[in-house]
């Protein structure tokens, strides 16, 4: 990559997200759809050095053509329906909002392997064995006893 590329991809860190936005559609072509600084930014630096560097070739764009046209592609989440037909996971009275609903896995990569707990109404279970809280999880996977919650980083604020 060129210095002077390398130079504008280190200045958007200190644009504004309006900033951000303009650039972003100046560079594209196209409306900004996100305000998300983040993705706006790698957006914005992957085209800088696709231009740069040519982009995709003619091959890749002829071969990605067909695969793009045969997905579903949703740029956005659904928003949830206010009493429609979306079916919700009753939570139980008095569920820690740090959790999960149930139905739902949470991931941590511990020692090279990841390890998924399924999320139950009334405990959790890890490799077909149930636990009554998080920490006798992360106690089981690492030997030692610790905070489920911080091992799992759950409910943190980053």
């Amino acid at each position: 990559m060129s210095p002077s590329a390398a130079f504008e991809i280190a200045e958007l860190a200190d644009l504004t997200i309006d900033q951000l936005v303009a650039k972003f559609e100046v560079v594209h072509q196209e409306k900004c759809r996100s305000r998300n600084r983040n993705f706006i930014v790698r957006r914005i630096a992957w085209r800088i050095q696709a231009n740069e560097e040519g982009g995709l070739s003619e091959r890749a764009l002829l071969r990605a053509g067909p695969i793009a046209d045969e997905s579903v592609i949703r740029v956005t989440p659904p928003k949830p329906k206010v009493g429609g037909d979306v079916v919700r996971t009753k939570m139980p009275p008095n569920w820690d909002p740090r959790i999960p609903p149930p139905g739902s896995f949470v991931e941590r990569r511990y020692k090279g392997k990841i390890r998924r707990v399924l999320i139950l109404t009334d405990g959790f279970e890890y490799e077909d064995e149930r636990f009554d809280s998080l920490s006798a999880v992360a106690k089981s996977i690492t030997g030692n006893h610790l905070s489920g919650f911080r091992f799992f980083k759950l409910g943190e604020h980053a």
